[in-house]
């Protein structure tokens, strides 16, 4: 069963646009999808019902898009009533893209009975299977990465070596600029592993490898940040259609404003008010993420860290959600130990007008992709701690580019407070070369979606390609 909201004209090219179901993959195609609808473009979104009302903001600034409903498919590992990563975590990623390549002839026949067909398919690259899905329809499919060029290079490198790589304890990825090396365990899960012959890990190389086959990339990233990755890119595919146009929150229908559930103790005027108490330059924010929830022992090793820093912060504590009973627990005595100093917000916070208040100067984080570009647009410096899947990538990408510094590593690792503390100190107190570089890759990032800017002429260029197909 699907449903089809209609509304769009059949005289423009008309695109298909597939997000994978996480936040952090959704918004940045929506925000992508933004951009193709003020460019004059028509587009189907295709997503299954829980997923919907993620398109509310974009659907009520562009009533001519449409929507392309289908069920979510079962599986034996996703819990019933679950349709998006955020809801569980990330240990459904592979499920939940096996699941979905179950949609296939839905879409097939959506496709066939459509009376104006979508000309290509932009869909995100955990879908690497629409590939072989659109050159059945004889159409052209573009990869949209809501991670970084860096971490696709990665991909692709790893991709044509898997074989040969899968049992070295550290992977130098020769053919990079740099080049760079990685222990295993720092590199996603497809990678680590990947055993030939093994049923999933063949799907997930395949998948992977099906990126790199299509009309061409799009990333949500820009060319200060990550020009010498989109060129290796574009060498490797011996074609241009490699495209940067981030960051795309700027340009999105939020504006770069934030997104999400607001309904929490936190009221984002009692935040901001708060942050204009404190100096400029003088607070760091500290948040991992909706995914990752940090032991007692962990919390506590922070909470000494940010105690013993002096350093004004606020810190974004996950409280539990209807899905996962999880909690991060503050230890006793530390909120009023702090009072005046820190500021302690339970589950949601306008995490986007906090790192562009002037208030702000550096941001604790897990290194997830949205969240660096966050960063990276409020002129924020980094404390890296990466954990999963791409974050030690990015946290590597930001150390080279002189803006971040690593305070410590691994899902399960536990900082040293002392250590952490004088990093905090020295790096948001008495100020630091990451702080300097951080504001100065902020003007480059608003500068690259001006007109005339790196981003905006890639977005210029792929929309004119576009109506070619």
């Amino acid at each position: 069963m699907s449903s089809t909201r209609s509304g769009s004209s059949s005289s423009k090219s008309h695109v298909l646009i597939f997000p994978f179901p996480a936040q952090g993959h959704i918004l940045p195609i929506l925000d992508f999808t933004h951009q193709l609808a003020f460019a004059g473009l028509n587009s189907t979104i295709l997503v299954t019902p829980k997923n919907l009302s993620n398109l509310n903001s974009l659907l009520s600034t562009h009533p001519s898009i449409q929507t392309f409903v289908l069920p979510f498919p079962s599986h034996p590992k996703i819990p019933p009533g679950v349709e998006n990563v955020s809801q569980v975590g990330n240990t459904i990623n592979l499920p939940m893209r096996i699941a979905l390549s179950k949609l296939q002839d839905p879409i097939i026949k959506w496709f066939k009975s459509h009376p104006s067909p979508p000309v290509a398919i932009i869909s995100d690259f955990m879908l690497g299977w629409t590939f072989k899905m659109a050159h059945h329809l004889g159409i052209p499919r573009i990869a949209f990465f809501s991670s970084s060029a860096f971490y696709a290079s990665i991909i692709k490198y790893w991709s044509e070596s898997a074989k040969v790589l899968q049992y070295l304890p550290i992977l130098e990825f020769s053919d990079l600029p740099g080049p760079p090396s990685f222990k295993k365990d720092h590199l996603p899960t497809t990678i680590r592993r990947y055993r030939e012959s093994d049923p999933q890990s063949e799907f997930l190389k395949d998948d992977a490898s099906a990126n790199f086959l299509g009309w061409g990339c799009v990333f949500n990233s820009f060319l200060a940040v990550e020009g010498l990755y989109l060129d290796y890119l574009r060498r490797k595919l011996g074609h241009s259609r490699v495209y940067g146009v981030g960051p795309l929150a700027l340009m999105g229908t939020n504006n770069g404003m934030d997104r999400g559930n607001p309904n929490s103790e936190c009221n984002t005027n009692y935040v901001l008010k708060w942050l204009d108490e404190c100096p400029d330059g003088s607070v760091l924010y500290v948040c991992f993420g909706s995914q990752k929830f940090l032991e007692k022992v962990q919390m506590e090793a922070l909470a000494n860290g940010l105690e013993l820093s002096g350093t004004r912060f606020v810190w974004v504590v996950k409280t539990g959600t209807s899905t996962t009973q999880q909690k991060e627990i503050v230890p006793n005595g530390f909120v009023d130990r702090v009072i005046g100093r820190g500021l302690v917000i339970n589950e949601w916070a306008p995490q986007v007008s906090i790192l562009n208040h002037p208030a702000v100067a550096g941001f604790l984080s897990h290194c997830g992709w949205n969240s660096l570009l966050e960063g990276i647009t409020g002129g924020a410096m980094t404390l890296a701690w990466p954990m999963e899947v791409d974050q030690f990538v990015n946290a590597r990408l930001l150390e080279d580019l002189g803006i971040a510094l690593r305070v410590c590593e691994g899902a399960e690792a536990v900082p040293d407070s002392a250590e952490l503390a004088k990093i905090i100190a020295n790096s948001i107190c008495a100020g630091s070369p990451q702080k300097v570089r951080a504001k100065a890759l902020r003007d480059e990032g608003i500068e690259a979606v001006a007109n005339n800017g790196s981003s905006k002429k890639d977005l210029d260029e792929f929309v004119k390609l576009l109506p070619q197909f």
